[in-house]
């Protein structure tokens, strides 16, 4: 497999004013599902909040970021995935029937896989603990991607047999979030805490 690089890949997609027009968007769907008050769920009233969604926020992470993950998380009914496991890694298609949805899912994936190339971890609270293998070994991780009507294409492979096992682990969590929004989340964030 031919290794772009990312910063190759992200001026292409630059240059075609993809990424622009998504943080645009992305910022403008987000504020306004923001507005309005909450649903809080927990014993106390101290639990989840799933309009707010304080979870996407994170010590390193831009309030862009947070809002183009509350949009995802609010519209993952219209978000479509598959994933196929390589010997050496995975490769995963993903598309939103809404074209508005979809500027965001292309900016998200694009902006983390630029933040892993980097080392750059957002320290999202919600944020799966296999991420951290990304950001200590991201020199391990050869990525391509491609936007097509399908949807956006990301192939990643290793030579590290840490990192094989973290991105099929994860392509596994991200296919769960597809299929179940936020529910998801609090399903792994129960099972970490059992274990």
């Amino acid at each position: 497999m031919r290794y772009i690089p990312l910063s190759t890949q992200l001026a292409r997609l630059s240059r075609l004013g993809v990424l622009s027009c998504a943080l645009i968007l992305c910022t403008s769907l987000a504020q306004a599902q923001m507005a309005g008050h909450g649903h809080m769920h927990g014993a106390d009233g101290t639990g989840h909040d799933e309009v707010t969604m304080p979870g996407l926020r994170g010590a390193n992470a831009t309030p862009e970021e947070s809002q183009e993950l509350a949009v995802l998380f609010r519209n993952f009914p219209t978000l479509e995935r598959s994933v196929e496991n390589l010997p050496n890694g995975i490769r995963t298609v993903t598309r939103s029937t809404e074209p508005e949805v979809m500027e965001v899912l292309v900016s998200h994936v694009v902006g983390m896989l630029d933040r892993v190339e980097r080392k750059d971890d957002p320290q999202i609270l919600i944020q799966s603990p296999t991420l951290n293998v990304f950001f200590e070994r991201a020199e391990h991780i050869a990525t391509e991607f491609n936007v097509t009507d399908a949807g956006i294409e990301v192939i990643q492979t290793s030579d590290d047999p840490v990192v094989v096992e973290a991105l099929q682990l994860h392509a596994e969590e991200v296919s769960a979030m597809a299929a179940q929004g936020m529910h998801a989340v609090h399903m792994m964030m129960m099972q970490r805490a059992r274990n």
